[in-house]
């Protein structure tokens, strides 16, 4: 980047060095810096530098002297060029006002294209606005799908670990293992002490059990009784917190299955309800209709039974029913089947037939249900690998996703002290001629 250069002000001089400058009335006026004097070409004078520090009129008065045999400075004013340079310097002071005002300038200012961004980012606006709308009812989703799943999950997990519970409490007790009375914490006190009491008649002068005086460890059994007493006193706390804060869950999971159930049984109740109503309904039509038409069989019932009753009495009177003949019960449509009013019992090979069908019966149903057994407990492996499968995903997505947020902080560090390093160069080694003020007051200063 290239150095910044200013260029000092100076100040304006007098009219005659104008005139000279100009060299007419319809040349361009001063501007108020040497740079900008114009000359006919090959007649500007050799003006020696203005010096900030002398005031212009010794340094106009030093170029008259020395170059007065030269040029004529004492020249009569001509009002008509003094008119004009009043003239341009009102018209410039003008423009200035003009360009200047900030409330009144519209140079450059197009308000329908304005209007048209305004109306464009306010659209675009809308749309981000509904986009991120659809995002956040997607993130909601998801999230309630995930904590349905998650409480799902928990409470498999829950059930898992209580029937594994109940299952050691049940048949893994300590006290039912074959070595128990080996390591048994309690043989101790279960065993009958060498000293009963001080009274205890074991207690002899050969058995050394018992003396006169005696209690030397009494400060370690008491420090050692108080510990004991204050480890069973935080068991005790700490079993009794455990134990509220499974019956408080235990409560909750009643009070929401209760709420689950009442509200269940309230939609049966309701759809119950509906259900009678439409078969009372159905039930009444048919009655009518059935009454309708029992009415028209009853008169035809009527007059079979009697027909049949008179067909019975002639053949009770002229048959061989009450015969008791084997041969009556031997039905029309096949020695298998038999007339049940004239069938006297089966035989002792049909009784035997019909047990073994029955055995046979009881072993298919045995073997079905062993088979849909089977086939449960492998639905529920494959249950449970394939939840395996999508946890063991989850977990490699969230460590690449740390991963990748690891990366970025790196890259973002990088890249921060590469830009501080750059703002240090460019702060020591590329900008070290900073402007000063008089660079500044040069702008604003006119119109053109």
């Amino acid at each position: 980047m290239a150095e910044r250069t200013t260029t000092p002000r100076m100040p304006p001089p007098p009219k005659a060095v104008q005139a000279l400058a100009l060299g007419g009335p319809d040349e361009r006026p001063f501007s108020g810096t040497a740079r900008e004097l114009h000359f006919p070409r090959g007649l500007a004078p050799r003006m020696p530098r203005l010096d900030p520090r002398n005031p212009p009129s010794q340094s106009l008065l030093s170029i008259g002297r020395t170059q007065g045999s030269m040029y004529k400075l004492d020249l009569p004013v001509d009002p008509k060029e003094t008119a004009a340079i009043e003239r341009r310097k009102n018209a410039e002071a003008q423009r200035q006002s003009r360009i200047f005002n900030a409330r009144h300038r519209t140079i450059g200012v197009d308000i329908p294209f304005l209007g048209q961004q305004v109306l464009d980012k306010k659209t675009r606006e809308d749309r981000e606005h509904l986009r991120d709308n659809a995002y956040d009812a997607d993130s909601l989703r998801y999230d309630k799908t995930a904590q349905l799943l998650e409480a799902q999950e928990q409470e498999r997990v829950r059930q898992l670990n209580k029937e594994v519970e109940e299952f050691r409490s049940r048949y893994q007790r300590p006290e039912d293992q074959r070595e128990f009375d080996l390591w048994d914490p309690q043989q101790l006190k279960k065993d009958k002490p060498a000293r009963v009491s001080d009274d205890d008649p074991r207690c002899g002068p050969s058995s050394l059990q018992k003396f006169e005086g005696e209690d030397l460890n009494e400060r370690a059994r008491r420090k050692l009784q108080q510990q004991e007493t204050r480890k069973w006193l935080t068991a005790q706390q700490l079993e009794r917190q455990r134990l509220e804060r499974d019956q408080k869950f235990a409560d909750d999971l009643y009070h929401k299955k209760k709420i689950e159930l009442d509200r269940r049984a309230m939609e049966l109740a309701q759809m119950e309800e509906e259900a009678r109503r439409a078969l009372d309904a159905a039930t009444l039509n048919y009655n009518m209709a059935l009454a309708v038409e029992q009415a028209a069989v009853r008169e035809v019932e009527t007059q079979r039974e009697v027909d049949e009753k008179f067909a019975e009495i002639g053949n009770h009177m002229y048959g061989d029913i009450l015969t008791e003949n084997p041969e009556v019960a031997v039905s029309a449509f096949g020695p298998h089947r038999v007339v049940t009013d004239r069938w006297k019992g089966m035989s002792p090979q049909q009784l035997e037939e019909i047990r073994r069908q029955q055995k046979q019966q009881i072993e298919e149903n045995k073997r079905l249900r062993m088979r849909e057994a089977q086939t449960d407990a492998e639905w529920d492996q494959q249950r449970t690998l394939a939840a395996r499968a999508a946890m063991a995903l989850e977990q490699q997505e969230e460590e690449e996703a740390r991963r990748l947020r690891q990366e970025l902080d790196r890259y973002n560090n990088q890249l921060a002290k590469e830009q501080l390093a750059h703002q240090v160069y460019l702060d020591k080694e590329v900008y070290t001629n900073p402007p000063t003020a008089q660079y500044f007051l040069q702008f604003n200063t006119s119109s053109r």
